[in-house]
């Protein structure tokens, strides 16, 4: 029936859906803030970890060099790029909160197995003035081994690094005071020109025990002491044949390289020897490879054609000093030269069998190395 009224519509209070771009923003949000408190927890158990020592079970000891006025950022820096601690940024952190200062230069025998707190007292105590070996050891220095070698040697089995011993060997107020202790052996090293290394040639080849407390540059005493007491009984026989100690050295460097056997060596030296009485350029590949510092198995022209004194190839004479510490042997073999008026003044080697060629002329030598070279399918 109708009451003439109007009909009414029925309201809802439904809630409206969320458009496409709010749930897109609400998607972001929660995404972000999920991703925040991810890294949140992983910084923090970061954080944690660094607190800790790096490695609890390890014995090893690695010895930190804390320059002058470094601050604590650089300090926490420098453990670790040793791998000392986790992290610097921590450490930095931990010294600051627990009032840690007046931290000290020097050289420190360091683990990855002290705590942040162990390592904060050792840098107040203050290190060493110079490096030093934290146990008993031995070191072997090779027969023709050159200082890098020895630099290579010495940081494998010390507690010293190469950077160190490299460091030493340009010490020039170090390089003095080993002149003033070994005068006779050290004279013409220290008065050569464009000189690499001093002691290049001086660090006699045995195996030297490192004892704990040893510092580097004891270690290096001894390899030049035991040079001079080797060298010592010879010095009288150098000045008669009017060479320095450096010019043997030198031609002793290349012989121990060239030969193997005692015979060839001597023979090696006369042919050497030969060469410089007639200023002829004594053309060792050895010196080559040591003025470019590469090793490499063939030259190129470029290479023999290098700008430095050390070349051989190019420059007649002895150059600036030896190119490795050769062993006695081939010492003796430049003082005791064999075969010299035989007038040799080319050598080739056969590359398979090791037998060395001695040649008078150019042509002969050419002739035996062109033989050679269609023997061993060069």
């Amino acid at each position: 029936m109708d009451n003439g009224n109007e009909p009414t519509s029925r309201q809802t209070n439904a809630p409206k859906k969320p458009s496409t771009g709010r749930k897109i923003i609400i998607g972001v949000v929660s995404v972000l803030v999920l991703l925040v408190v991810a890294i949140g927890i992983a910084f923090y158990q970061y954080f944690q970890s660094a607190l800790k020592p790096l490695n609890p079970n390890s014995n090893e000891v690695v010895q930190v060099d804390i320059p002058m006025g470094a601050s604590n950022k650089k300090i926490g820096s420098i453990l670790q790029d040793d791998k000392i601690v986790k992290s610097g940024m921590v450490f930095n952190y931990y010294v600051k909160s627990h009032n840690f200062s007046d931290f000290r230069a020097g050289y420190y025998q360091l683990k990855p197995s002290m705590t942040l707190n162990q390592i904060a007292k050792e840098l107040q105590k203050g290190g060493s003035s110079e490096p030093i070996q934290s146990q008993r050891g031995k070191v072997l220095i090779q027969e023709g081994a050159t200082v890098e070698n020895v630099a290579d040697t010495i940081s494998s089995q010390t507690d010293f690094s190469r950077s160190e011993f490299i460091n030493l060997m340009k010490n020039q107020s170090y390089m003095k005071q080993l002149a003033a202790k070994y005068p006779k052996l050290l004279k013409s090293t220290m008065a050569g020109k464009d000189v690499r290394y001093r002691l290049e040639g001086y660090l006699y080849p045995a195996t030297y025990t490192v004892s704990k407390n040893m510092s580097l540059k004891r270690l290096v005493d001894s390899m030049v002491a035991q040079t001079n007491v080797e060298l010592a009984p010879y010095f009288k026989t150098i000045s008669k044949k009017h060479m320095t100690i450096q010019q043997v050295l030198t031609l002793s460097s290349l012989v121990e390289r060239e030969g193997v056997s005692t015979k060839d060596r001597r023979k090696i030296a006369g042919v050497f020897l030969n060469r410089i009485a007639a200023n002829m350029p004594l053309q060792s590949d050895i010196s080559v490879l040591y003025a470019i510092n590469k090793h490499k198995k063939n030259l190129s022209m470029k290479d023999l054609q290098s700008n430095s004194p050390y070349n051989l190839y190019k420059n007649a004479g002895y150059g600036p000093g030896p190119f490795n510490n050769p062993s006695l042997d081939s010492i003796k073999a430049v003082l005791n030269p064999s075969e010299r008026s035989e007038g040799y003044l080319y050598f080739v080697a056969n590359t398979k069998t090791g037998k060395i060629y001695y040649s008078k002329t150019l042509d002969e030598h050419n002739q035996k190395a062109g033989n050679l070279q269609s023997v061993n399918g060069d």
